[in-house]
């Protein structure tokens, strides 16, 4: 299989995750402003939600630049990544309907703190593939990033049984941090 073919596979996926998440959106009773108030928490947990499939999108995107061929271990590895980034409408809804109730907010951070793991078993897939010496290696090194994002999930996760709003404060700054698209690979050229 060619990685573009990888890569479109992705792309659908996605493109149907990001449906099914506007999808939850029902059109309010009222026809005032104040009638918009009761949507806010879900239309935050969306936009939350949005901003990591889009960061998973851009960087999966780069990623893939750098990637000469793929192989089986890299198929079931990207295969990993997208289910638990389907999950991402189940973990949205729940968050949003719930105002940040510590199961909610514990389902939502596992969901991603298991996306974040796939994307690593993904990247390392890839540079096992490519070599240590390759494109994608250089440009991963050693992936400080990633690690502390991992890091940060976990915080997170175990914090939401306690202080659920941390939690969601962790999960934004990690959001944050991935926001700009990871330069590693353009200043490699990739």
């Amino acid at each position: 299989m060619t990685k573009s073919r990888l890569e479109a596979f992705g792309d659908a996926v996605l493109a149907i995750v990001f449906t099914i998440m506007v999808l939850e959106f029902h059109v309010p009773r009222g026809t005032t402003l104040a009638s918009l108030l009761p949507l806010a928490p879900k239309f935050l947990s969306y936009v939350l939600s949005f901003v990591f499939l889009a960061i998973y999108w851009n960087n999966h995107h780069h990623l893939f630049q750098s990637v000469q061929r793929v192989n089986g271990a890299v198929l079931w590895a990207n295969i990993h990544l997208l289910f638990w980034l389907s999950l991402v409408p189940f973990a949205t809804a729940w968050l949003g309907e719930s105002h940040l109730a510590p199961l909610p907010v514990a389902l939502y951070g596992l969901v991603l703190i298991l996306a974040a793991l796939a994307y690593y078993v993904l990247v390392r897939a890839l540079v096992s593939l490519h070599g240590p010496a390759s494109p994608i290696a250089v440009a991963i090194g050693k992936d400080f990033k990633g690690k502390t994002s991992l890091a940060l999930y976990a915080v997170g996760l175990g914090l939401s049984p306690f202080v659920p709003v941390a939690s969601v404060g962790i999960y934004v700054l990690v959001a944050i941090v991935w926001l700009v698209p990871d330069p590693r690979f353009e200043r490699e050229g990739l």
